[in-house]
């Protein structure tokens, strides 16, 4: 079936008789909304409110269109969306975060024009741990084709083995001849006919994270030589394998350098836009990434493609809760009516895309602690497994939290009609990970913690493990057959944890919350300077979350340079300076964030004042210099160093040695001079109608580096095009993505537009006492 952009002009309003205003898709309702302290999604959601909005669009359906079949796909509305085709339901889904289908047979009306409302429901909060936005956040397409048409995701291809390339193709379409042509780079290269085939693929590239090659498989469905539909899936060649002797992406031993990431683009809202997808794929790959787990949802197409084109392994997990509730009004309630019609159409979603090597049934479910649970578990990895035999299953287990549950002290419960009161979900969990800190790893350590898990866990092809790293050591004697992941770690045992990984071939991977910093749970790894976000549920106007190492705008930071050279995909030095504007006496940490620690020696104003300055290296040792003179040198600890010393002016460097003294590599961090002003970057210099921009906006000297310390609020003025979201990555801030202005954070904000028409896009920052700077960006059709 054809797929048709169906994201333009729709009319969006509020319910409760707000003016309608024309929107593109995806959009995000609650990004828009005012924030308030007294929410009911509270710190978890950022104190943005719920609401009941309606998304209306008028389409014209020509009359040749009589014999053709016509579908709507969803990518993700949030939530409980009900779909009318003329005033007629058609159709809708209660999750969130999962594609849906609309059939309009019966419903349109051919040679005039029709209406599609969409009525989303996202007024009864909590029902999220984290931001989840309102809406149509995910693109909408109409799918268009004969009535004997190729299915929707009808087109399955399997890698049977890579030495050599075999591949099977299946395709479930209406009555006719089916005809398969395998491309690469638009070259026939495989052909042959059936509903069900195999095909031998000469000289194939194969598919990996270090070498993304893609192939297209085009499917012709044809009667009396009539092409009646055409489908082109890409796909790689790829084949997965697992054992406690490790995991093999194409026989070669894979370890995954992780990350977890939540669904939301900082200035964005909820949106998912291929290009910021593409972006955030990109940006962590640099870090030295190669795995993803979408936490905790479906990831969206988007994701997916672009971790199939750029190379990224990514675990596709499925929900936050079962049938227990971990907020009032969340997904649990319409779980068991759902929960195998969501599978079913992740698997037929996922099943081409290579990047995708692990399905997770959900993230620290406290249910299996009790027999019903088990079965859950059963049920899932048994229909994971009938739909797709290429994929191992895994899941996010906690087992500080099932070992809790079995004593009668489960922290989650209560659904909107439980008379519990109870503080439940992310608060209370964070609260007790956040006062035991490493303590939690060590819980999961206990007799009784294994033998209430092990009926869950050993049902997975793969054990995901949450916060329980003290086991590792301890499987490969009373677990030989099971496999492990760190399915969700803290960042600060990075080092510990790969050295396990590297050691233990059964540990497969650690991945680290969070990869990228995130909207909602505030404050979970933001570090403080202010009394009144001493307690563990930061109060309003705090937005982010703050354990992502990568930060809103796509900045890694001091946590990112240390994973990269833990891995050994960089080897420094890499110089951290903890904020040197901040008073460290008054410093109130997190677990979820070691360290606060940015790349600058831009600290005006702050002569003399105490800066602790972190070094990292795949090295011996390091000495640090500043301004030509030695602060000292030491020897690495775990690829790091810490030095003490007050902030002058100028320049730092670190130099890294082997063992023999001899000089293996260095860095310089230069201060800002002259006078300070506004630097418009765009990551891009032409775009294409419609397209996303990113612009990075920074404060500097005139050597052009970024200063750290003299923030200001800026106005942003666009001509050609419209903005989408700007902002920084201040945690804590009652300002508005979507006004225009605010405030940069280190001396760094971004905006991200869209190019409304060809010609020349006009952007123009202004500051109090600074001089407006600005770019020009050329827009073609």
């Amino acid at each position: 079936m054809k797929r048709l952009d169906f994201c333009k002009d729709w009319i969006f309003t509020k319910a409760g008789g707000e003016a309608a205003v024309s929107v593109d898709l995806p959009h995000d309702a609650m990004i828009h909304e005012p924030r308030d302290p007294k929410s009911a999604g509270g710190a978890a959601n950022a104190y943005f409110p719920g609401g009941v909005y309606i998304y209306e669009k008028v389409f014209f359906i020509p009359t040749d269109w009589q014999n053709q079949s016509v579908m709507i796909e969803f990518e993700g509305v949030y939530r409980n969306s009900k779909v009318t085709i003329n005033g007629i339901e058609a159709g809708g889904r209660p999750y969130g975060y999962i594609d849906f289908l609309v059939g309009t047979k019966g419903l349109l009306k051919y040679g005039e024009d029709n209406t599609v409302r969409v009525e989303v429901d996202n007024s009864k909060l909590p029902n999220s741990r984290w931001y989840s936005g309102s809406g149509i956040h995910r693109p909408v397409s109409l799918l268009v084709g004969g009535r004997r048409a190729i299915e929707p995701d009808g087109v399955r291809i399997t890698t049977l083995s890579v030495r050599p390339a075999r591949i099977q193709v299946e395709t479930q379409a209406g009555e006719g001849q089916v005809r398969v042509e395998i491309l690469k780079q638009g070259e026939v290269v495989a052909s042959g006919t059936g509903r069900r085939l195999e095909l031998e693929i000469d000289q194939a590239e194969l598919w990996s994270a270090d070498h993304p090659f893609l192939y297209d498989c085009r499917v012709t469905l044809e009667s009396n030589d009539e092409v009646l539909d055409e489908a082109v899936a890409a796909f790689g060649i790829r084949q997965i394998e697992w054992s406690p002797k490790g995991l093999a992406i194409n026989g070669e031993q894979t370890l995954l350098r992780g990350g977890c990431v939540h669904h939301d683009n900082g200035v964005l809202g909820a949106c998912s836009f291929p290009k910021a997808e593409a972006r955030r794929v990109r940006i962590m790959k640099q870090a030295g990434f190669n795995a993803i787990r979408s936490s905790h949802y479906p990831a969206s197409r988007s994701l997916i493609e672009a971790c199939d084109r750029q190379g990224m392994y990514l675990i596709d997990e499925t929900w936050d809760m079962w049938y227990m509730h971990k907020n009032k009004y969340d997904y649990a309630s319409d779980f068991m009516a759902w929960y195998e019609r969501d599978v079913r159409t992740i698997v037929a979603r996922d099943y081409n895309h290579p990047s995708v090597i692990m399905y997770s049934i959900g993230n620290e479910v406290s249910e299996p602690y009790e027999q019903q649970g088990v079965e859950m578990t059963k049920k899932l990895v048994d229909l994971f497994h009938e739909l797709d035999t290429s994929r191992p299953v895994t899941g996010g287990i906690n087992l500080m939290i099932i070992k809790l549950a079995s004593q009668g002290k489960g922290i989650y419960g209560g659904g909107e009609n439980s008379k519990k009161d109870k503080k439940t979900g992310s608060l209370l969990f964070n609260m007790l990970a956040s006062m035991m800190g490493p303590r939690m790893n060590k819980m999961a350590n206990s007799s009784q913690a294994d033998r209430v898990t092990s009926p869950c866990l050993d049902l997975l092809d793969i054990a995901g493990y949450n916060y329980a790293s003290g086991r590792y050591k301890l499987e490969g004697s009373k677990h030989p057959d099971r496999i492990v992941v760190g399915a969700e770690t803290f960042p600060v045992d990075i080092y510990d944890n790969w050295q396990l990984v590297k050691q233990l071939p059964y540990l497969v991977g650690d991945f680290m919350w969070a990869g990228w910093d995130y909207l909602g749970e505030v404050g979970i790894g933001g570090w403080a300077y202010d009394k009144s976000a001493a307690s563990f549920e930061k109060p309003y106007p705090w937005l982010l979350a703050g354990p992502g190492v990568i930060d809103i705008l796509g900045k890694p930071d001091a946590q990112a340079a240390y994973a990269g050279i833990v891995w050994g995909e960089k080897k420094g030095p890499f110089i951290g300076v903890r904020p040197v504007s901040k008073d460290s006496k008054k410093l109130v940490r997190s677990i979820w964030r070691w360290t606060n620690a940015v790349d600058s020696w831009a600290w005006q104003g702050c002569e003399g004042r105490r800066a602790d300055v972190e070094v990292y290296a795949n090295a011996f040792a390091v000495e640090l210099l500043i301004n030509g003179r030695s602060i000292g040198r030491k020897k690495l600890k775990s690829m790091k160093a810490t030095f003490k010393t007050t902030y002058a002016p100028g320049s730092i460097q670190a130099i890294a040695y082997d063992r023999s003294g001899v000089s293996i590599g260095q860095q310089d961090l230069q201060s800002a001079t002259g006078k300070i002003g506004i630097r418009v970057t765009p990551e891009d210099l032409s775009a294409v109608t419609g397209e996303l921009v990113f612009v990075n906006v920074e404060l500097a000297g005139e050597n052009g580096i970024v200063e750290s310390n003299a923030d200001q609020k800026l106005k942003i003025n666009i001509e050609g095009g419209r903005l989408l979201g700007f902002g920084s990555a201040n945690p804590c801030t009652d300002e508005s993505f979507n006004s225009g202005l605010y405030t940069t954070y280190f001396g760094r904000a971004m905006a991200v537009i869209t190019a409304d028409r060809p010609g020349t896009m006009r952007i123009r920052v202004s500051g109090e006492g600074l001089d407006e700077a600005g770019c020009e960006i050329q827009v073609r059709e």
